[in-house]
């Protein structure tokens, strides 16, 4: 049963290499498609960067970008957004490198550690469990010994007490009135007695002989007993974690390395991809209508910058520059300055009633158009159901219907702006 349960031992051991060595080549297999994949992404990422990199080189702006960076808040955006994914392609070539060059070597030096560690434990654990049988089959031997001294022991003892009987009863038989036998007779019954006592002193020392030789043995089978006990102990308590242990050493602190190696990776892609949002962020916070304005009418200066006040042209010699009030016109200028101060008062009133709607009807339209509807992170609960996720996308604010009724209000309310505006 011992035998059958150390050749189990090392089936099972072998088979865990097997299993191991198999889970590495998978985690291998694995991690180099996904090199592959990071490495195709990463391609793609630059060729989509260069597309538009390229329209962007000769026009102004860009020009502009690598002077001073001084470009409209807009453009500032487009280029970060540009430089955000040659970052990230930067970010996973060096993503898949990490993982063909590294973490896949690893698997492979702890696959082949597996390996050569099983190896080295299987010839400890044949040296074991010969030593353990040598001693199975010593207690063998010696149960062997004892059983057949102590069967002895029984026979001869068997026999000794066979001859007490004889002798008893020739004993009780020359006990016997003398006078009724015959002289021939009782010389015969002296002869068989001293043949009896003879055979019994023989049968004392052999069963004494037995005796011994069966105590001796079962002395010696129970010390081997409890020493075979204690090898077995030994071997199934301690030498067989120690083996387990022997094919296990490093396989769990390379593994945690090897996966670490990756943590490390996916993390730091994380880290310097959230730094390049962080930057973009700042551009889309700073995102402002009036700094944009002022910066585009300092970029075309000639076109947006006030001309000269109109000088008076005398004509013929005519040196008056002011509005005079001779007699004839002077009513005139009187009658005509009361009507523009009516006008002027008029057009005061209207103008402030217009403001106010103005600005009403800009701050809905500002309203519209700052509404916080990009907060998507419910579409990225990994604990919910696809289901559910697809309803909820289904249900936000960028379904079809919401766009539609929002950019009908939307457009509504900057006709009216300009209507009442302008």
């Amino acid at each position: 049963e011992i035998r059958a349960q150390l050749v189990e031992q090392q089936k099972c051991l072998e088979q865990q290499t097997e299993m191991r060595v198999q889970l590495l080549q998978d985690l291998q297999d694995f991690f180099r498609k996904k090199s592959e994949i990071e490495m195709e992404y990463s391609r793609n990422l630059e060729k989509l960067a260069e597309r538009f990199m390229a329209k962007t080189r000769s026009t102004k702006d860009h020009q502009q970008y690598k002077k001073d960076q001084n470009l409209l808040s807009p453009v500032n955006c487009w280029y970060l957004l540009l430089n955000q994914v040659r970052r990230e392609s930067k970010d996973h070539a060096t993503l898949s490198e990490i993982y063909l060059n590294n973490v896949i070597m690893r698997f492979m030096q702890i696959s082949e550690d597996s390996t050569r560690m099983f190896k080295k434990s299987k010839e400890i654990s044949f040296q074991l469990h010969e030593d353990l049988m040598k001693v199975l089959n010593e207690l063998y031997t010696v149960m062997k010994t004892y059983h057949m001294y102590h069967a002895e022991s029984i026979s001869a003892e068997s026999k000794l007490k066979e001859a007490e009987k004889q002798e008893e009863k020739q004993i009780g038989r020359s006990g016997d009135p003398v006078f009724h036998i015959r002289l021939e007779e009782r010389h015969q019954r002296r002869s068989s007695v001293k043949k009896i006592e003879k055979m019994k002193e023989k049968r004392q020392a052999k069963y004494s002989e037995n005796k011994l030789k069966s105590i001796k043995a079962r002395n010696e089978y129970l010390l081997t007993l409890e020493a075979t006990n204690a090898s077995v102990f030994k071997y199934y308590i301690h030498d067989l974690s120690d083996l387990i242990d022997c094919c296990d050493l490093g396989y769990h602190a390379s593994l945690n390395r090897a996966l670490r190696t990756y943590l490390s990776a996916e993390y730091n892609l994380e880290t310097s991809r959230h730094e390049g949002l962080d930057i973009i962020e700042n551009a889309v916070d700073s995102l402002e209508p009036r700094s944009d304005k002022q910066r585009f009418m300092e970029m075309y200066p000639t076109a947006f910058c006030p001309p000269m006040k109109f000088e008076f042209q005398s004509h013929m010699g005519d040196e008056v520059c002011q509005v005079t009030a001779q007699q004839p016109v002077q009513a005139e200028l009187m009658l005509r300055y009361q009507q523009l101060q009516s006008r002027l008062a008029t057009l005061k009133i209207e103008n402030e009633e217009v403001k106010k709607t103005t600005e009403a009807t800009l701050q809905t339209i500002q309203d519209m158009v700052t509404i916080e509807d990009y907060d998507v992170s419910e579409c990225f609960q990994h604990s919910r159901s696809t289901e559910s996720v697809k309803s909820t996308v289904s249900e936000t604010y960028l379904s079809k219907p919401s766009i539609a009724k929002r950019r009908a209000n939307q457009q509504e309310t900057e006709q009216f702006y300009f209507m009442v505006g302008w």
